[in-house]
């Protein structure tokens, strides 16, 4: 016998579901309808099911927005620089992934996405499906917005990147432990010490997928420890007199 509570969730999702058809414009992603249809609660609108599909699917969402960043590459002069994120767009560390579009001397404004560069049509879509043009009121895709949530905080997705390396570490190819940790392979003091000149769009790549791996904790403690080690004598060797 159903609960009250399910039959008030079956009752408010075919009420979603008839409300999304109806304003479903044609054509529309089929993986993106495809999707909304599943969830346990049907998003009502084009809008949030496809905001549901690219939350969904973080790596593909982050594996896009690095190839619409490498479709625009970086503006002219610009290079990674930190600073005042709140008055210049800057970020104020290297933790944070270099965007330029970010920054308030190369914005591109409403329209175009503050982390590709790229145009933004019709429900934060990445390309003009219906025909309707740029949406002057979007500064974001909706991949690009996982993408940059994706990048800032991949311990999030701990266990989708845990599934993706067959539960195994990444480092020692031990089974994986419960206390398990996302890692940057090159980590990001040093992309920004030895790789800051490289292309804007390969930049990316250093918070994207193919810089992450999960390790075992007491793995991932020794790296660390390894890498202030380093940075420890590279210190002392530019500290030295020439």
């Amino acid at each position: 016998m159903q609960s009250e509570w399910q039959r008030r969730k079956d009752a408010q999702n075919r009420r979603s579901r008839e409300r999304l058809l109806q304003r479903l414009p044609q054509p529309f992603p089929k993986p993106v309808l495809d999707r909304a249809l599943r969830r346990p609660f049907i998003p009502p609108t084009p809008r949030l099911a496809i905001n549901s599909y690219w939350s969904g699917h973080p790596l593909r969402a982050e594996r896009l927005a690095r190839a619409l960043a490498r479709s625009s590459g970086a503006p002219a002069g610009w290079r990674w620089r930190l600073g005042e994120e709140h008055d210049s767009g800057l970020p104020a560390t290297f933790r944070t992934p270099p965007t330029p579009y970010r920054e308030s001397a190369y914005s591109l404004g409403p329209g175009a996405c503050c982390i590709c560069g790229q145009p933004i049509y019709r429900f934060g879509w990445h390309s003009d499906l219906w025909q309707t043009g740029i949406n002057k009121n979007a500064v974001w895709h909706a991949a690009c917005v996982v993408a940059w949530e994706f990048w800032n905080a991949p311990n999030d997705q701990a266990r989708l990147l845990r599934r993706l390396q067959s539960r195994r570490c990444g480092a020692s190819g031990r089974r994986l432990r419960k206390d398990a940790q996302v890692d940057h392979r090159i980590p990001l003091f040093q992309v920004w010490q030895d790789y800051r000149d490289r292309p804007w769009p390969d930049l990316l790549a250093y918070w994207g997928l193919p810089n992450l791996q999960v390790i075992n904790r007491d793995v991932h403690i020794e790296k660390s420890a390894q890498e202030t080690r380093q940075r420890r004598l590279d210190r002392q060797i530019s500290a030295e007199p020439a």
